[in-house]
């Protein structure tokens, strides 16, 4: 392994990481809505548990509501129980083969806790971050105690990482703090 190759790793392990953060603060209900957050709702469809998506169309009929239009009028009554079962706290409404799904608005104090929630999945992304650093910068040890590259090669890839580290903690902080003004705005 080169050093090229262990910054690429790491480069690409990062960019994951900084994915992965996104996809959760994803999750984290805001006050408006967005078919995203009925993701992790699943029907039973003959048998086999599936993803909402692949049983209903899902679409914004305005800042507030979800609309939720079945393939299927037998399903409708299945989607509705399986939205209000979810963890959501969401509480779907049937009109004909129409489920109309009004978002509460949030609380003050509900907001504080999630912006916490959103804090918190951003130190779990940073914490993922600086292992990939450590694991980086072992394989540079290992490279130079095997004789494979120079001390000052050594220095110079681990400051890249480092340099690395930083940008990608910066994005990190960046997409929290946006989530943050999401959760707080009004």
């Amino acid at each position: 392994m080169t050093i090229a190759d262990i910054k690429k790793t790491a480069e690409t392990k990062m960019a994951k990481s900084v994915e992965a953060l996104k996809n959760e603060l994803q999750k984290i209900r805001t006050g408006r809505a967005h078919p995203g957050i009925l993701d992790q709702v699943h029907v039973e469809y003959y048998g086999s548990m599936v993803p909402l998506s692949q049983v209903a169309n899902l679409s914004l009929l305005d800042a507030r509501t979800i609309s939720v239009q079945p393939w299927e009028k037998p399903m409708a009554s299945k989607i509705e129980k399986a939205i209000r079962e979810s963890d959501l706290g969401l509480n779907p409404a049937s009109q004909g083969d129409l489920i109309r799904v009004p978002m509460p608005a949030l609380t003050e104090e509900r907001r504080k806790e999630l912006t916490k929630v959103a804090r918190g999945e951003g130190e779990d992304a940073k914490v993922a971050v600086r292992n990939l650093r450590r694991d980086a910068n072992e394989q540079l040890k290992k490279l130079l105690k095997d004789k494979t590259i120079t001390e000052d090669d050594e220095r110079r890839a681990q400051d890249d990482i480092q340099k690395l580290t930083d940008r990608t903690i910066a994005e990190i902080d960046k997409t929290v703090q946006a989530k943050e003004a999401d959760i707080l705005a009004v």
